[in-house]
């Protein structure tokens, strides 16, 4: 029998619960993920009782209504480019990002969207009905038909959820709902993994589209167990880039792709999304030419491409051995590319420090940029500039070979929306306003880059 206060150690990685504290978890092999939970035994009479929540009934999956339209426009563009077209009803979506980069304002934004078509609630644990309208109010968003719920019970969000019956439902935030029937503190694994799997198949049941606002780690990782990713069926990360802009990625997606970006600007009227990448990837020069280590190339996420320019810095080794320094292209990437420079171009980098950069902070992970990145270490390696109307786009292997990519007509054609004379790429391209010149090894890039720089 449960003494009236123990403590236990829960693990926040799968929610395995232990009576003392282990260094790693026997269930799922994670290190250090235990955490220690207060256990408060009930009385018999505040237990909660077991009941259904999502309809029983067997059926055959033929029968089963599926309307087209159970998806609709959130009215925020780039919020529907990441849910792979609009809110889908009925769903749950968790989106996760550091404080203050502005999920309760999108949330704020898409309720005040939403709110002319169905019927909204947002849920508010952490601030005060007041301080919600005046945020609002400072945005400019319509308050007149959004509801807000001010609790963090979940037996009474549920008994009001299911009165209200609302079509769109946003919990700010999911860290800090707890039930009176789990015996632990709010935002321990135990109450966020319950709650979340209660509320979430309320809201299918209902037919509602639910989404949790959720705190994130130091790591960057949504805090709780990892299986509250598993019950939700979108997961979307906030992040924030170097120049200010808000990037918004779907790390899981049922209803759409997980490739698709969505870019922001936090505004004083709230966040506007951004139409042209472009202008936010590529540094604004004047007609003095580039400096040496600058190289751009097309870079495609999910439905959209856009030029971005990568920056390298090459300077001798202070001690002798290479260091690698770059966070938003992989160091490893980095790294090979060198490695295929001095083994198939004789350019020594073995003795040199590295460091390679993205303009606007964005993260780059396509192996269409390992050409223009080889171009650019060179560049400045040698103190040679490319030229500014010149962009590239390849896969180098081992061999020093350049390799065609996927989507290269698209890449094509967006380099000549955006006025590049030249391009270099394993295949030509009959372009009509770019001139396309195929070069099958690292050797013959080099060569067609800088002949006429130098």
């Amino acid at each position: 029998m449960m003494k009236e206060s123990s403590v236990r150690y829960v693990c926040r990685e799968c929610g395995h619960v232990e009576t003392k504290w282990n260094g790693r978890c026997p269930e799922c092999g994670s290190w250090n993920s235990f955490e220690e939970e207060t256990v408060t035994a009930l009385p018999k009479s505040t237990k909660a009782v077991s009941k259904p929540v999502m309809d029983n009934e067997i059926k055959k999956l033929s029968e089963v209504p599926y309307d087209p339209g159970m998806r609709v426009s959130s009215g925020i563009d780039e919020l529907d480019r990441i849910l792979g077209g609009g809110v889908m009803r009925p769903s749950s979506v968790l989106v996760g990002g550091e404080p203050g980069i502005g999920k309760s304002t999108i949330m704020a934004q898409m309720l005040s969207s939403l709110s002319s078509q169905d019927s909204v609630l947002y849920v508010s644990g952490e601030e005060s009905p007041s301080q919600v309208r005046m945020r609002s109010e400072r945005l400019g968003l319509n308050t007149s038909s959004i509801s807000i719920l001010c609790d963090t019970r979940l037996e009474t969000l549920s008994d009001a959820i299911e009165r209200m019956k609302p079509g769109y439902i946003v919990i700010d935030s999911l860290q800090t709902l707890y039930s009176v029937s789990i015996g632990s503190i709010a935002g321990s694994p135990n109450q966020i993994k319950a709650c979340c799997m209660e509320l979430s198949l309320l809201a299918k049941k209902i037919g509602a589209a639910i989404f949790f606002i959720a705190h994130v780690t130091k790591e960057g990782n949504i805090a709780g167990p990892k299986i509250v990713e598993h019950i939700v069926d979108t997961v979307l990360y906030f992040e924030e880039a170097e120049s200010g802009i808000r990037l918004l990625r779907a790390s899981k997606n049922r209803f759409g792709s997980v490739d698709e970006i969505g870019l922001f600007t936090m505004e004083s009227d709230g966040l506007h999304g951004v139409k042209d990448p472009s202008s936010i990837f590529l540094s604004s020069r004047g007609g003095d030419g580039l400096p040496s280590g600058i190289a751009f190339t097309p870079a495609i996420e999910g439905s959209r491409t856009f030029a971005v320019e990568i920056q390298a810095l090459v300077v001798p080794a202070k001690t002798g051995l290479q260091r690698i320094y770059s966070d938003r292209i992989d160091s490893a990437r980095v790294s090979r590319v060198a490695a295929i420079l001095q083994k198939h171009a004789g350019l020594v980098l073995s003795d040199q420090d590295i460091y390679v950069n993205v303009a606007g902070g964005i993260k780059l992970n396509d192996v269409s940029i390992e050409l223009a990145l080889a171009l650019a270490l060179y560049s400045s390696k040698e103190d040679v500039p490319l030229s500014p109307d010149l962009a590239s786009f390849g896969e180098l292997s081992l061999a020093g070979e350049v390799r065609p990519v996927q989507f290269a007509s698209r890449r094509m054609k967006a380099l000549e929306e955006m006025g590049f004379g030249k391009v270099l790429s394993a295949d030509s391209n009959d372009a009509k306003q770019i001139d396309c010149k195929a070069v099958r090894n690292i050797k013959a890039a080099l060569i067609a880059a800088f002949s006429k720089r130098k």
